[in-house]
């Protein structure tokens, strides 16, 4: 896949979502269906926004033993995502579980990465709620390593660490960011945020953008300004 700007379609409804997406008319954006959507709508408004024509990274996060995640993955495989993604902290065995049961007969299925850690993780939090005493660059480079050797296609990471997880796994190994800002916009729950054109320089692959967009007085417009600015085009 090329550079691509995915809009977080994190809406309370199926009804809101497709609303939202028809804005866009003949274009396509990629989207993002997370948890909220996810869990209010079920596998269908994954099949009916792919029948639309968009691209979709399933944001669901998945982490628990082995077999289980081997077992939802297989299920995942058929909504027609092209992208799906677990937690790295699970470990390697789980990673490696999930990349079986996303396979399907003929050998083909979704990219698969893998979150490192959560744009909304500072050091602070790193140490005091996880107990890790490691610097949060490091450990989100450990975690990309072992999603690496896994057999994944790249992690979810903070833009500003695009950069070091490519020098550590290579240039082959997606970086898919969330916390994209603007300096007018809010932080939010964010921490580790940056611009769309920063991004880009530092090395981002795809960039993961919601209330910027989703929350413009024209989405449309903003979903352009990124990306312009994220792929030059």
């Amino acid at each position: 896949m090329n550079k691509d700007v995915i809009i977080a379609c994190d809406f309370q409804s199926g009804e809101e979502t497709l609303v939202f997406l028809e804005r866009f008319g003949d274009d396509r954006p990629f989207v993002k269906i997370g948890m909220e959507l996810f869990y209010a709508q079920g596998p269908d408004i994954v099949r009916e926004i792919k029948d639309r024509g968009h691209k979709i990274f399933l944001d669901l996060k998945l982490h628990d033993i082995p077999n289980t995640v081997k077992s939802a993955m297989k299920r995942l495989s058929g909504l027609g995502a092209d992208l799906v993604n677990l937690h790295a902290a699970g470990g390697r065995a789980m990673m490696e579980a999930a990349l079986e049961g996303l396979t399907r007969a003929d050998g083909s299925r979704p990219l698969l990465i893998a979150v490192t850690q959560l744009t909304s993780t500072s050091q602070q939090t790193l140490e005091e709620d996880l107990l890790i005493r490691e610097k949060l660059e490091e450990v989100v480079l450990s975690y990309a390593h072992n999603a690496k050797l896994a057999g994944l296609d790249g992690v979810v990471c903070s833009p500003l660490e695009a950069g070091a997880v490519h020098e550590r796994c290579g240039q082959g190994f997606l970086t898919v960011t969330p916390g994209i800002r603007y300096p007018d916009s809010k932080g939010d729950d964010q921490h580790r945020v940056t611009t769309p054109e920063k991004a880009r320089a530092l090395g981002s692959d795809f960039i993961v953008v919601g209330r910027p967009i989703t929350r413009a007085m024209d989405p449309v417009k903003a979903w352009r300004r990124c990306v312009n600015e994220f792929t030059g085009k």
